[in-house]
């Protein structure tokens, strides 16, 4: 009588299981099905998110099943209750975060913005889902959060003054992060010389993967207190300035004319080069010590787009003044020797 008190409760949960299980299968394939037949991803996301955790679902209400079949005393039923409840809150807290996580990076995604799908926001939002989850288990077994946050209080002014630096680096993260005038995608060039493309902006540092390649690493503070030129702000396209030199002898209605053709050509040849706004040729800086300075301006996409037409206009630009007879005067001084009688 005593093993049929135990195995019945024992058989109960485990065949509650099984069912849950197989109706847990045949649900996902109907939904799989369905979200087959959608253009949004969101289903999709959603089903990948609970697949996992309804797994631990099933297990928790078969195990609730058994002992609430079994005779046990109340206060260790009242225990395993309160562990099942835990273990379900909190799987339910992992599977809402990574919705949450999934749907964030589908929407960036999708929507182009310059964000990183993963990094300093995306940290932010799954921590803070985690977070109320597990203030939401501890309502549940009774504790009072109030001593707590009284204790992370008094704690945490300790833990600031230790990590100033990383909170620093975390606040300047997010100030970036907000004000937009850094964004994940844009060429940017700093104070101290480094230029490249921002790849990420991490809760501690951001990353600036330069034209070779290489990858600097710059703290968020760091950063936030530095002269950034962003080449992507207000907009992608920029002037590209070519400076041409020729000869005093040479005219400068002619030297005009033939640059601004070739300029013109360059807008309809050349890859990147735009036709709006127009390209425009100017006599500055002007009179050099042995030239005629000029200077080309011509607008391209962005701003690596300009390396490859500068060299290209200037091939172009010295064959035409080959065949236009036009000089490119080399430096030169004249000494004057004054001879005393």
């Amino acid at each position: 009588m005593e093993d049929l008190k135990i195995f019945l409760p024992i058989s109960i949960g485990i065949i509650s299981i099984i069912i849950l299980l197989i109706i847990r299968s045949i649900s996902f394939k109907f939904l799989h099905l369905w979200a087959s037949r959608t253009e949004t991803k969101i289903d999709d996301i959603i089903i990948k998110s609970i697949k996992t955790p309804s797994i631990y679902w099933c297990i928790a209400i078969g195990i609730y099943i058994a002992i609430s079949l079994a005779e046990i005393p109340v206060k260790y039923s009242s225990l395993t209750s309160k562990i099942i409840n835990v273990i379900i809150i909190f799987s339910i807290t992992i599977a809402v975060a990574n919705l949450a996580g999934k749907i964030y990076k589908n929407y960036i995604i999708e929507s182009n913005l310059p964000l990183p799908t993963t990094g300093l926001f995306y940290g932010i939002l799954k921590g803070t889902i985690i977070v109320i989850g597990f203030v939401m288990i501890l309502s549940f077994l009774g504790i009072s959060i109030t001593p707590i946050i009284t204790a992370l209080g008094v704690g945490g002014l300790a833990v600031a003054l230790a990590l100033q630096d990383t909170l620093a680096n975390l606040f300047a993260g997010i100030h970036i992060l907000v004000e937009r005038s850094i964004r994940v995608g844009d060429f940017i060039r700093l104070e101290t010389g480094q230029e490249g493309y921002v790849e990420d902006i991490t809760w501690r540092t951001t990353r600036i993967r330069m034209l070779p390649n290489n990858m600097v690493v710059i703290p968020n503070s760091k950063l936030a207190q530095s002269v950034v030129t962003n080449y992507y702000l207000p907009e992608k396209r920029m002037a590209c300035f070519i400076p041409v030199s020729v000869s005093y002898s040479s005219d400068p209605e002619k030297v005009e004319r033939v640059l601004l053709e070739e300029a013109m050509k360059a807008t309809k040849e050349i890859s990147g080069v735009l036709e709006d706004p127009l390209p425009t040729v100017r006599l500055f800086p002007g009179f050099g010590p042995s030239s005629l300075d000029f200077t080309v301006v011509i607008h391209v996409k962005e701003f690596t787009d300009q390396f490859p037409v500068i060299h290209e206009m200037r091939k172009r630009i010295f064959k035409r003044f080959k065949e236009e007879k036009i000089e490119i005067p080399l430096p030169e001084q004249r000494l004057y020797l004054k001879k005393e009688s």
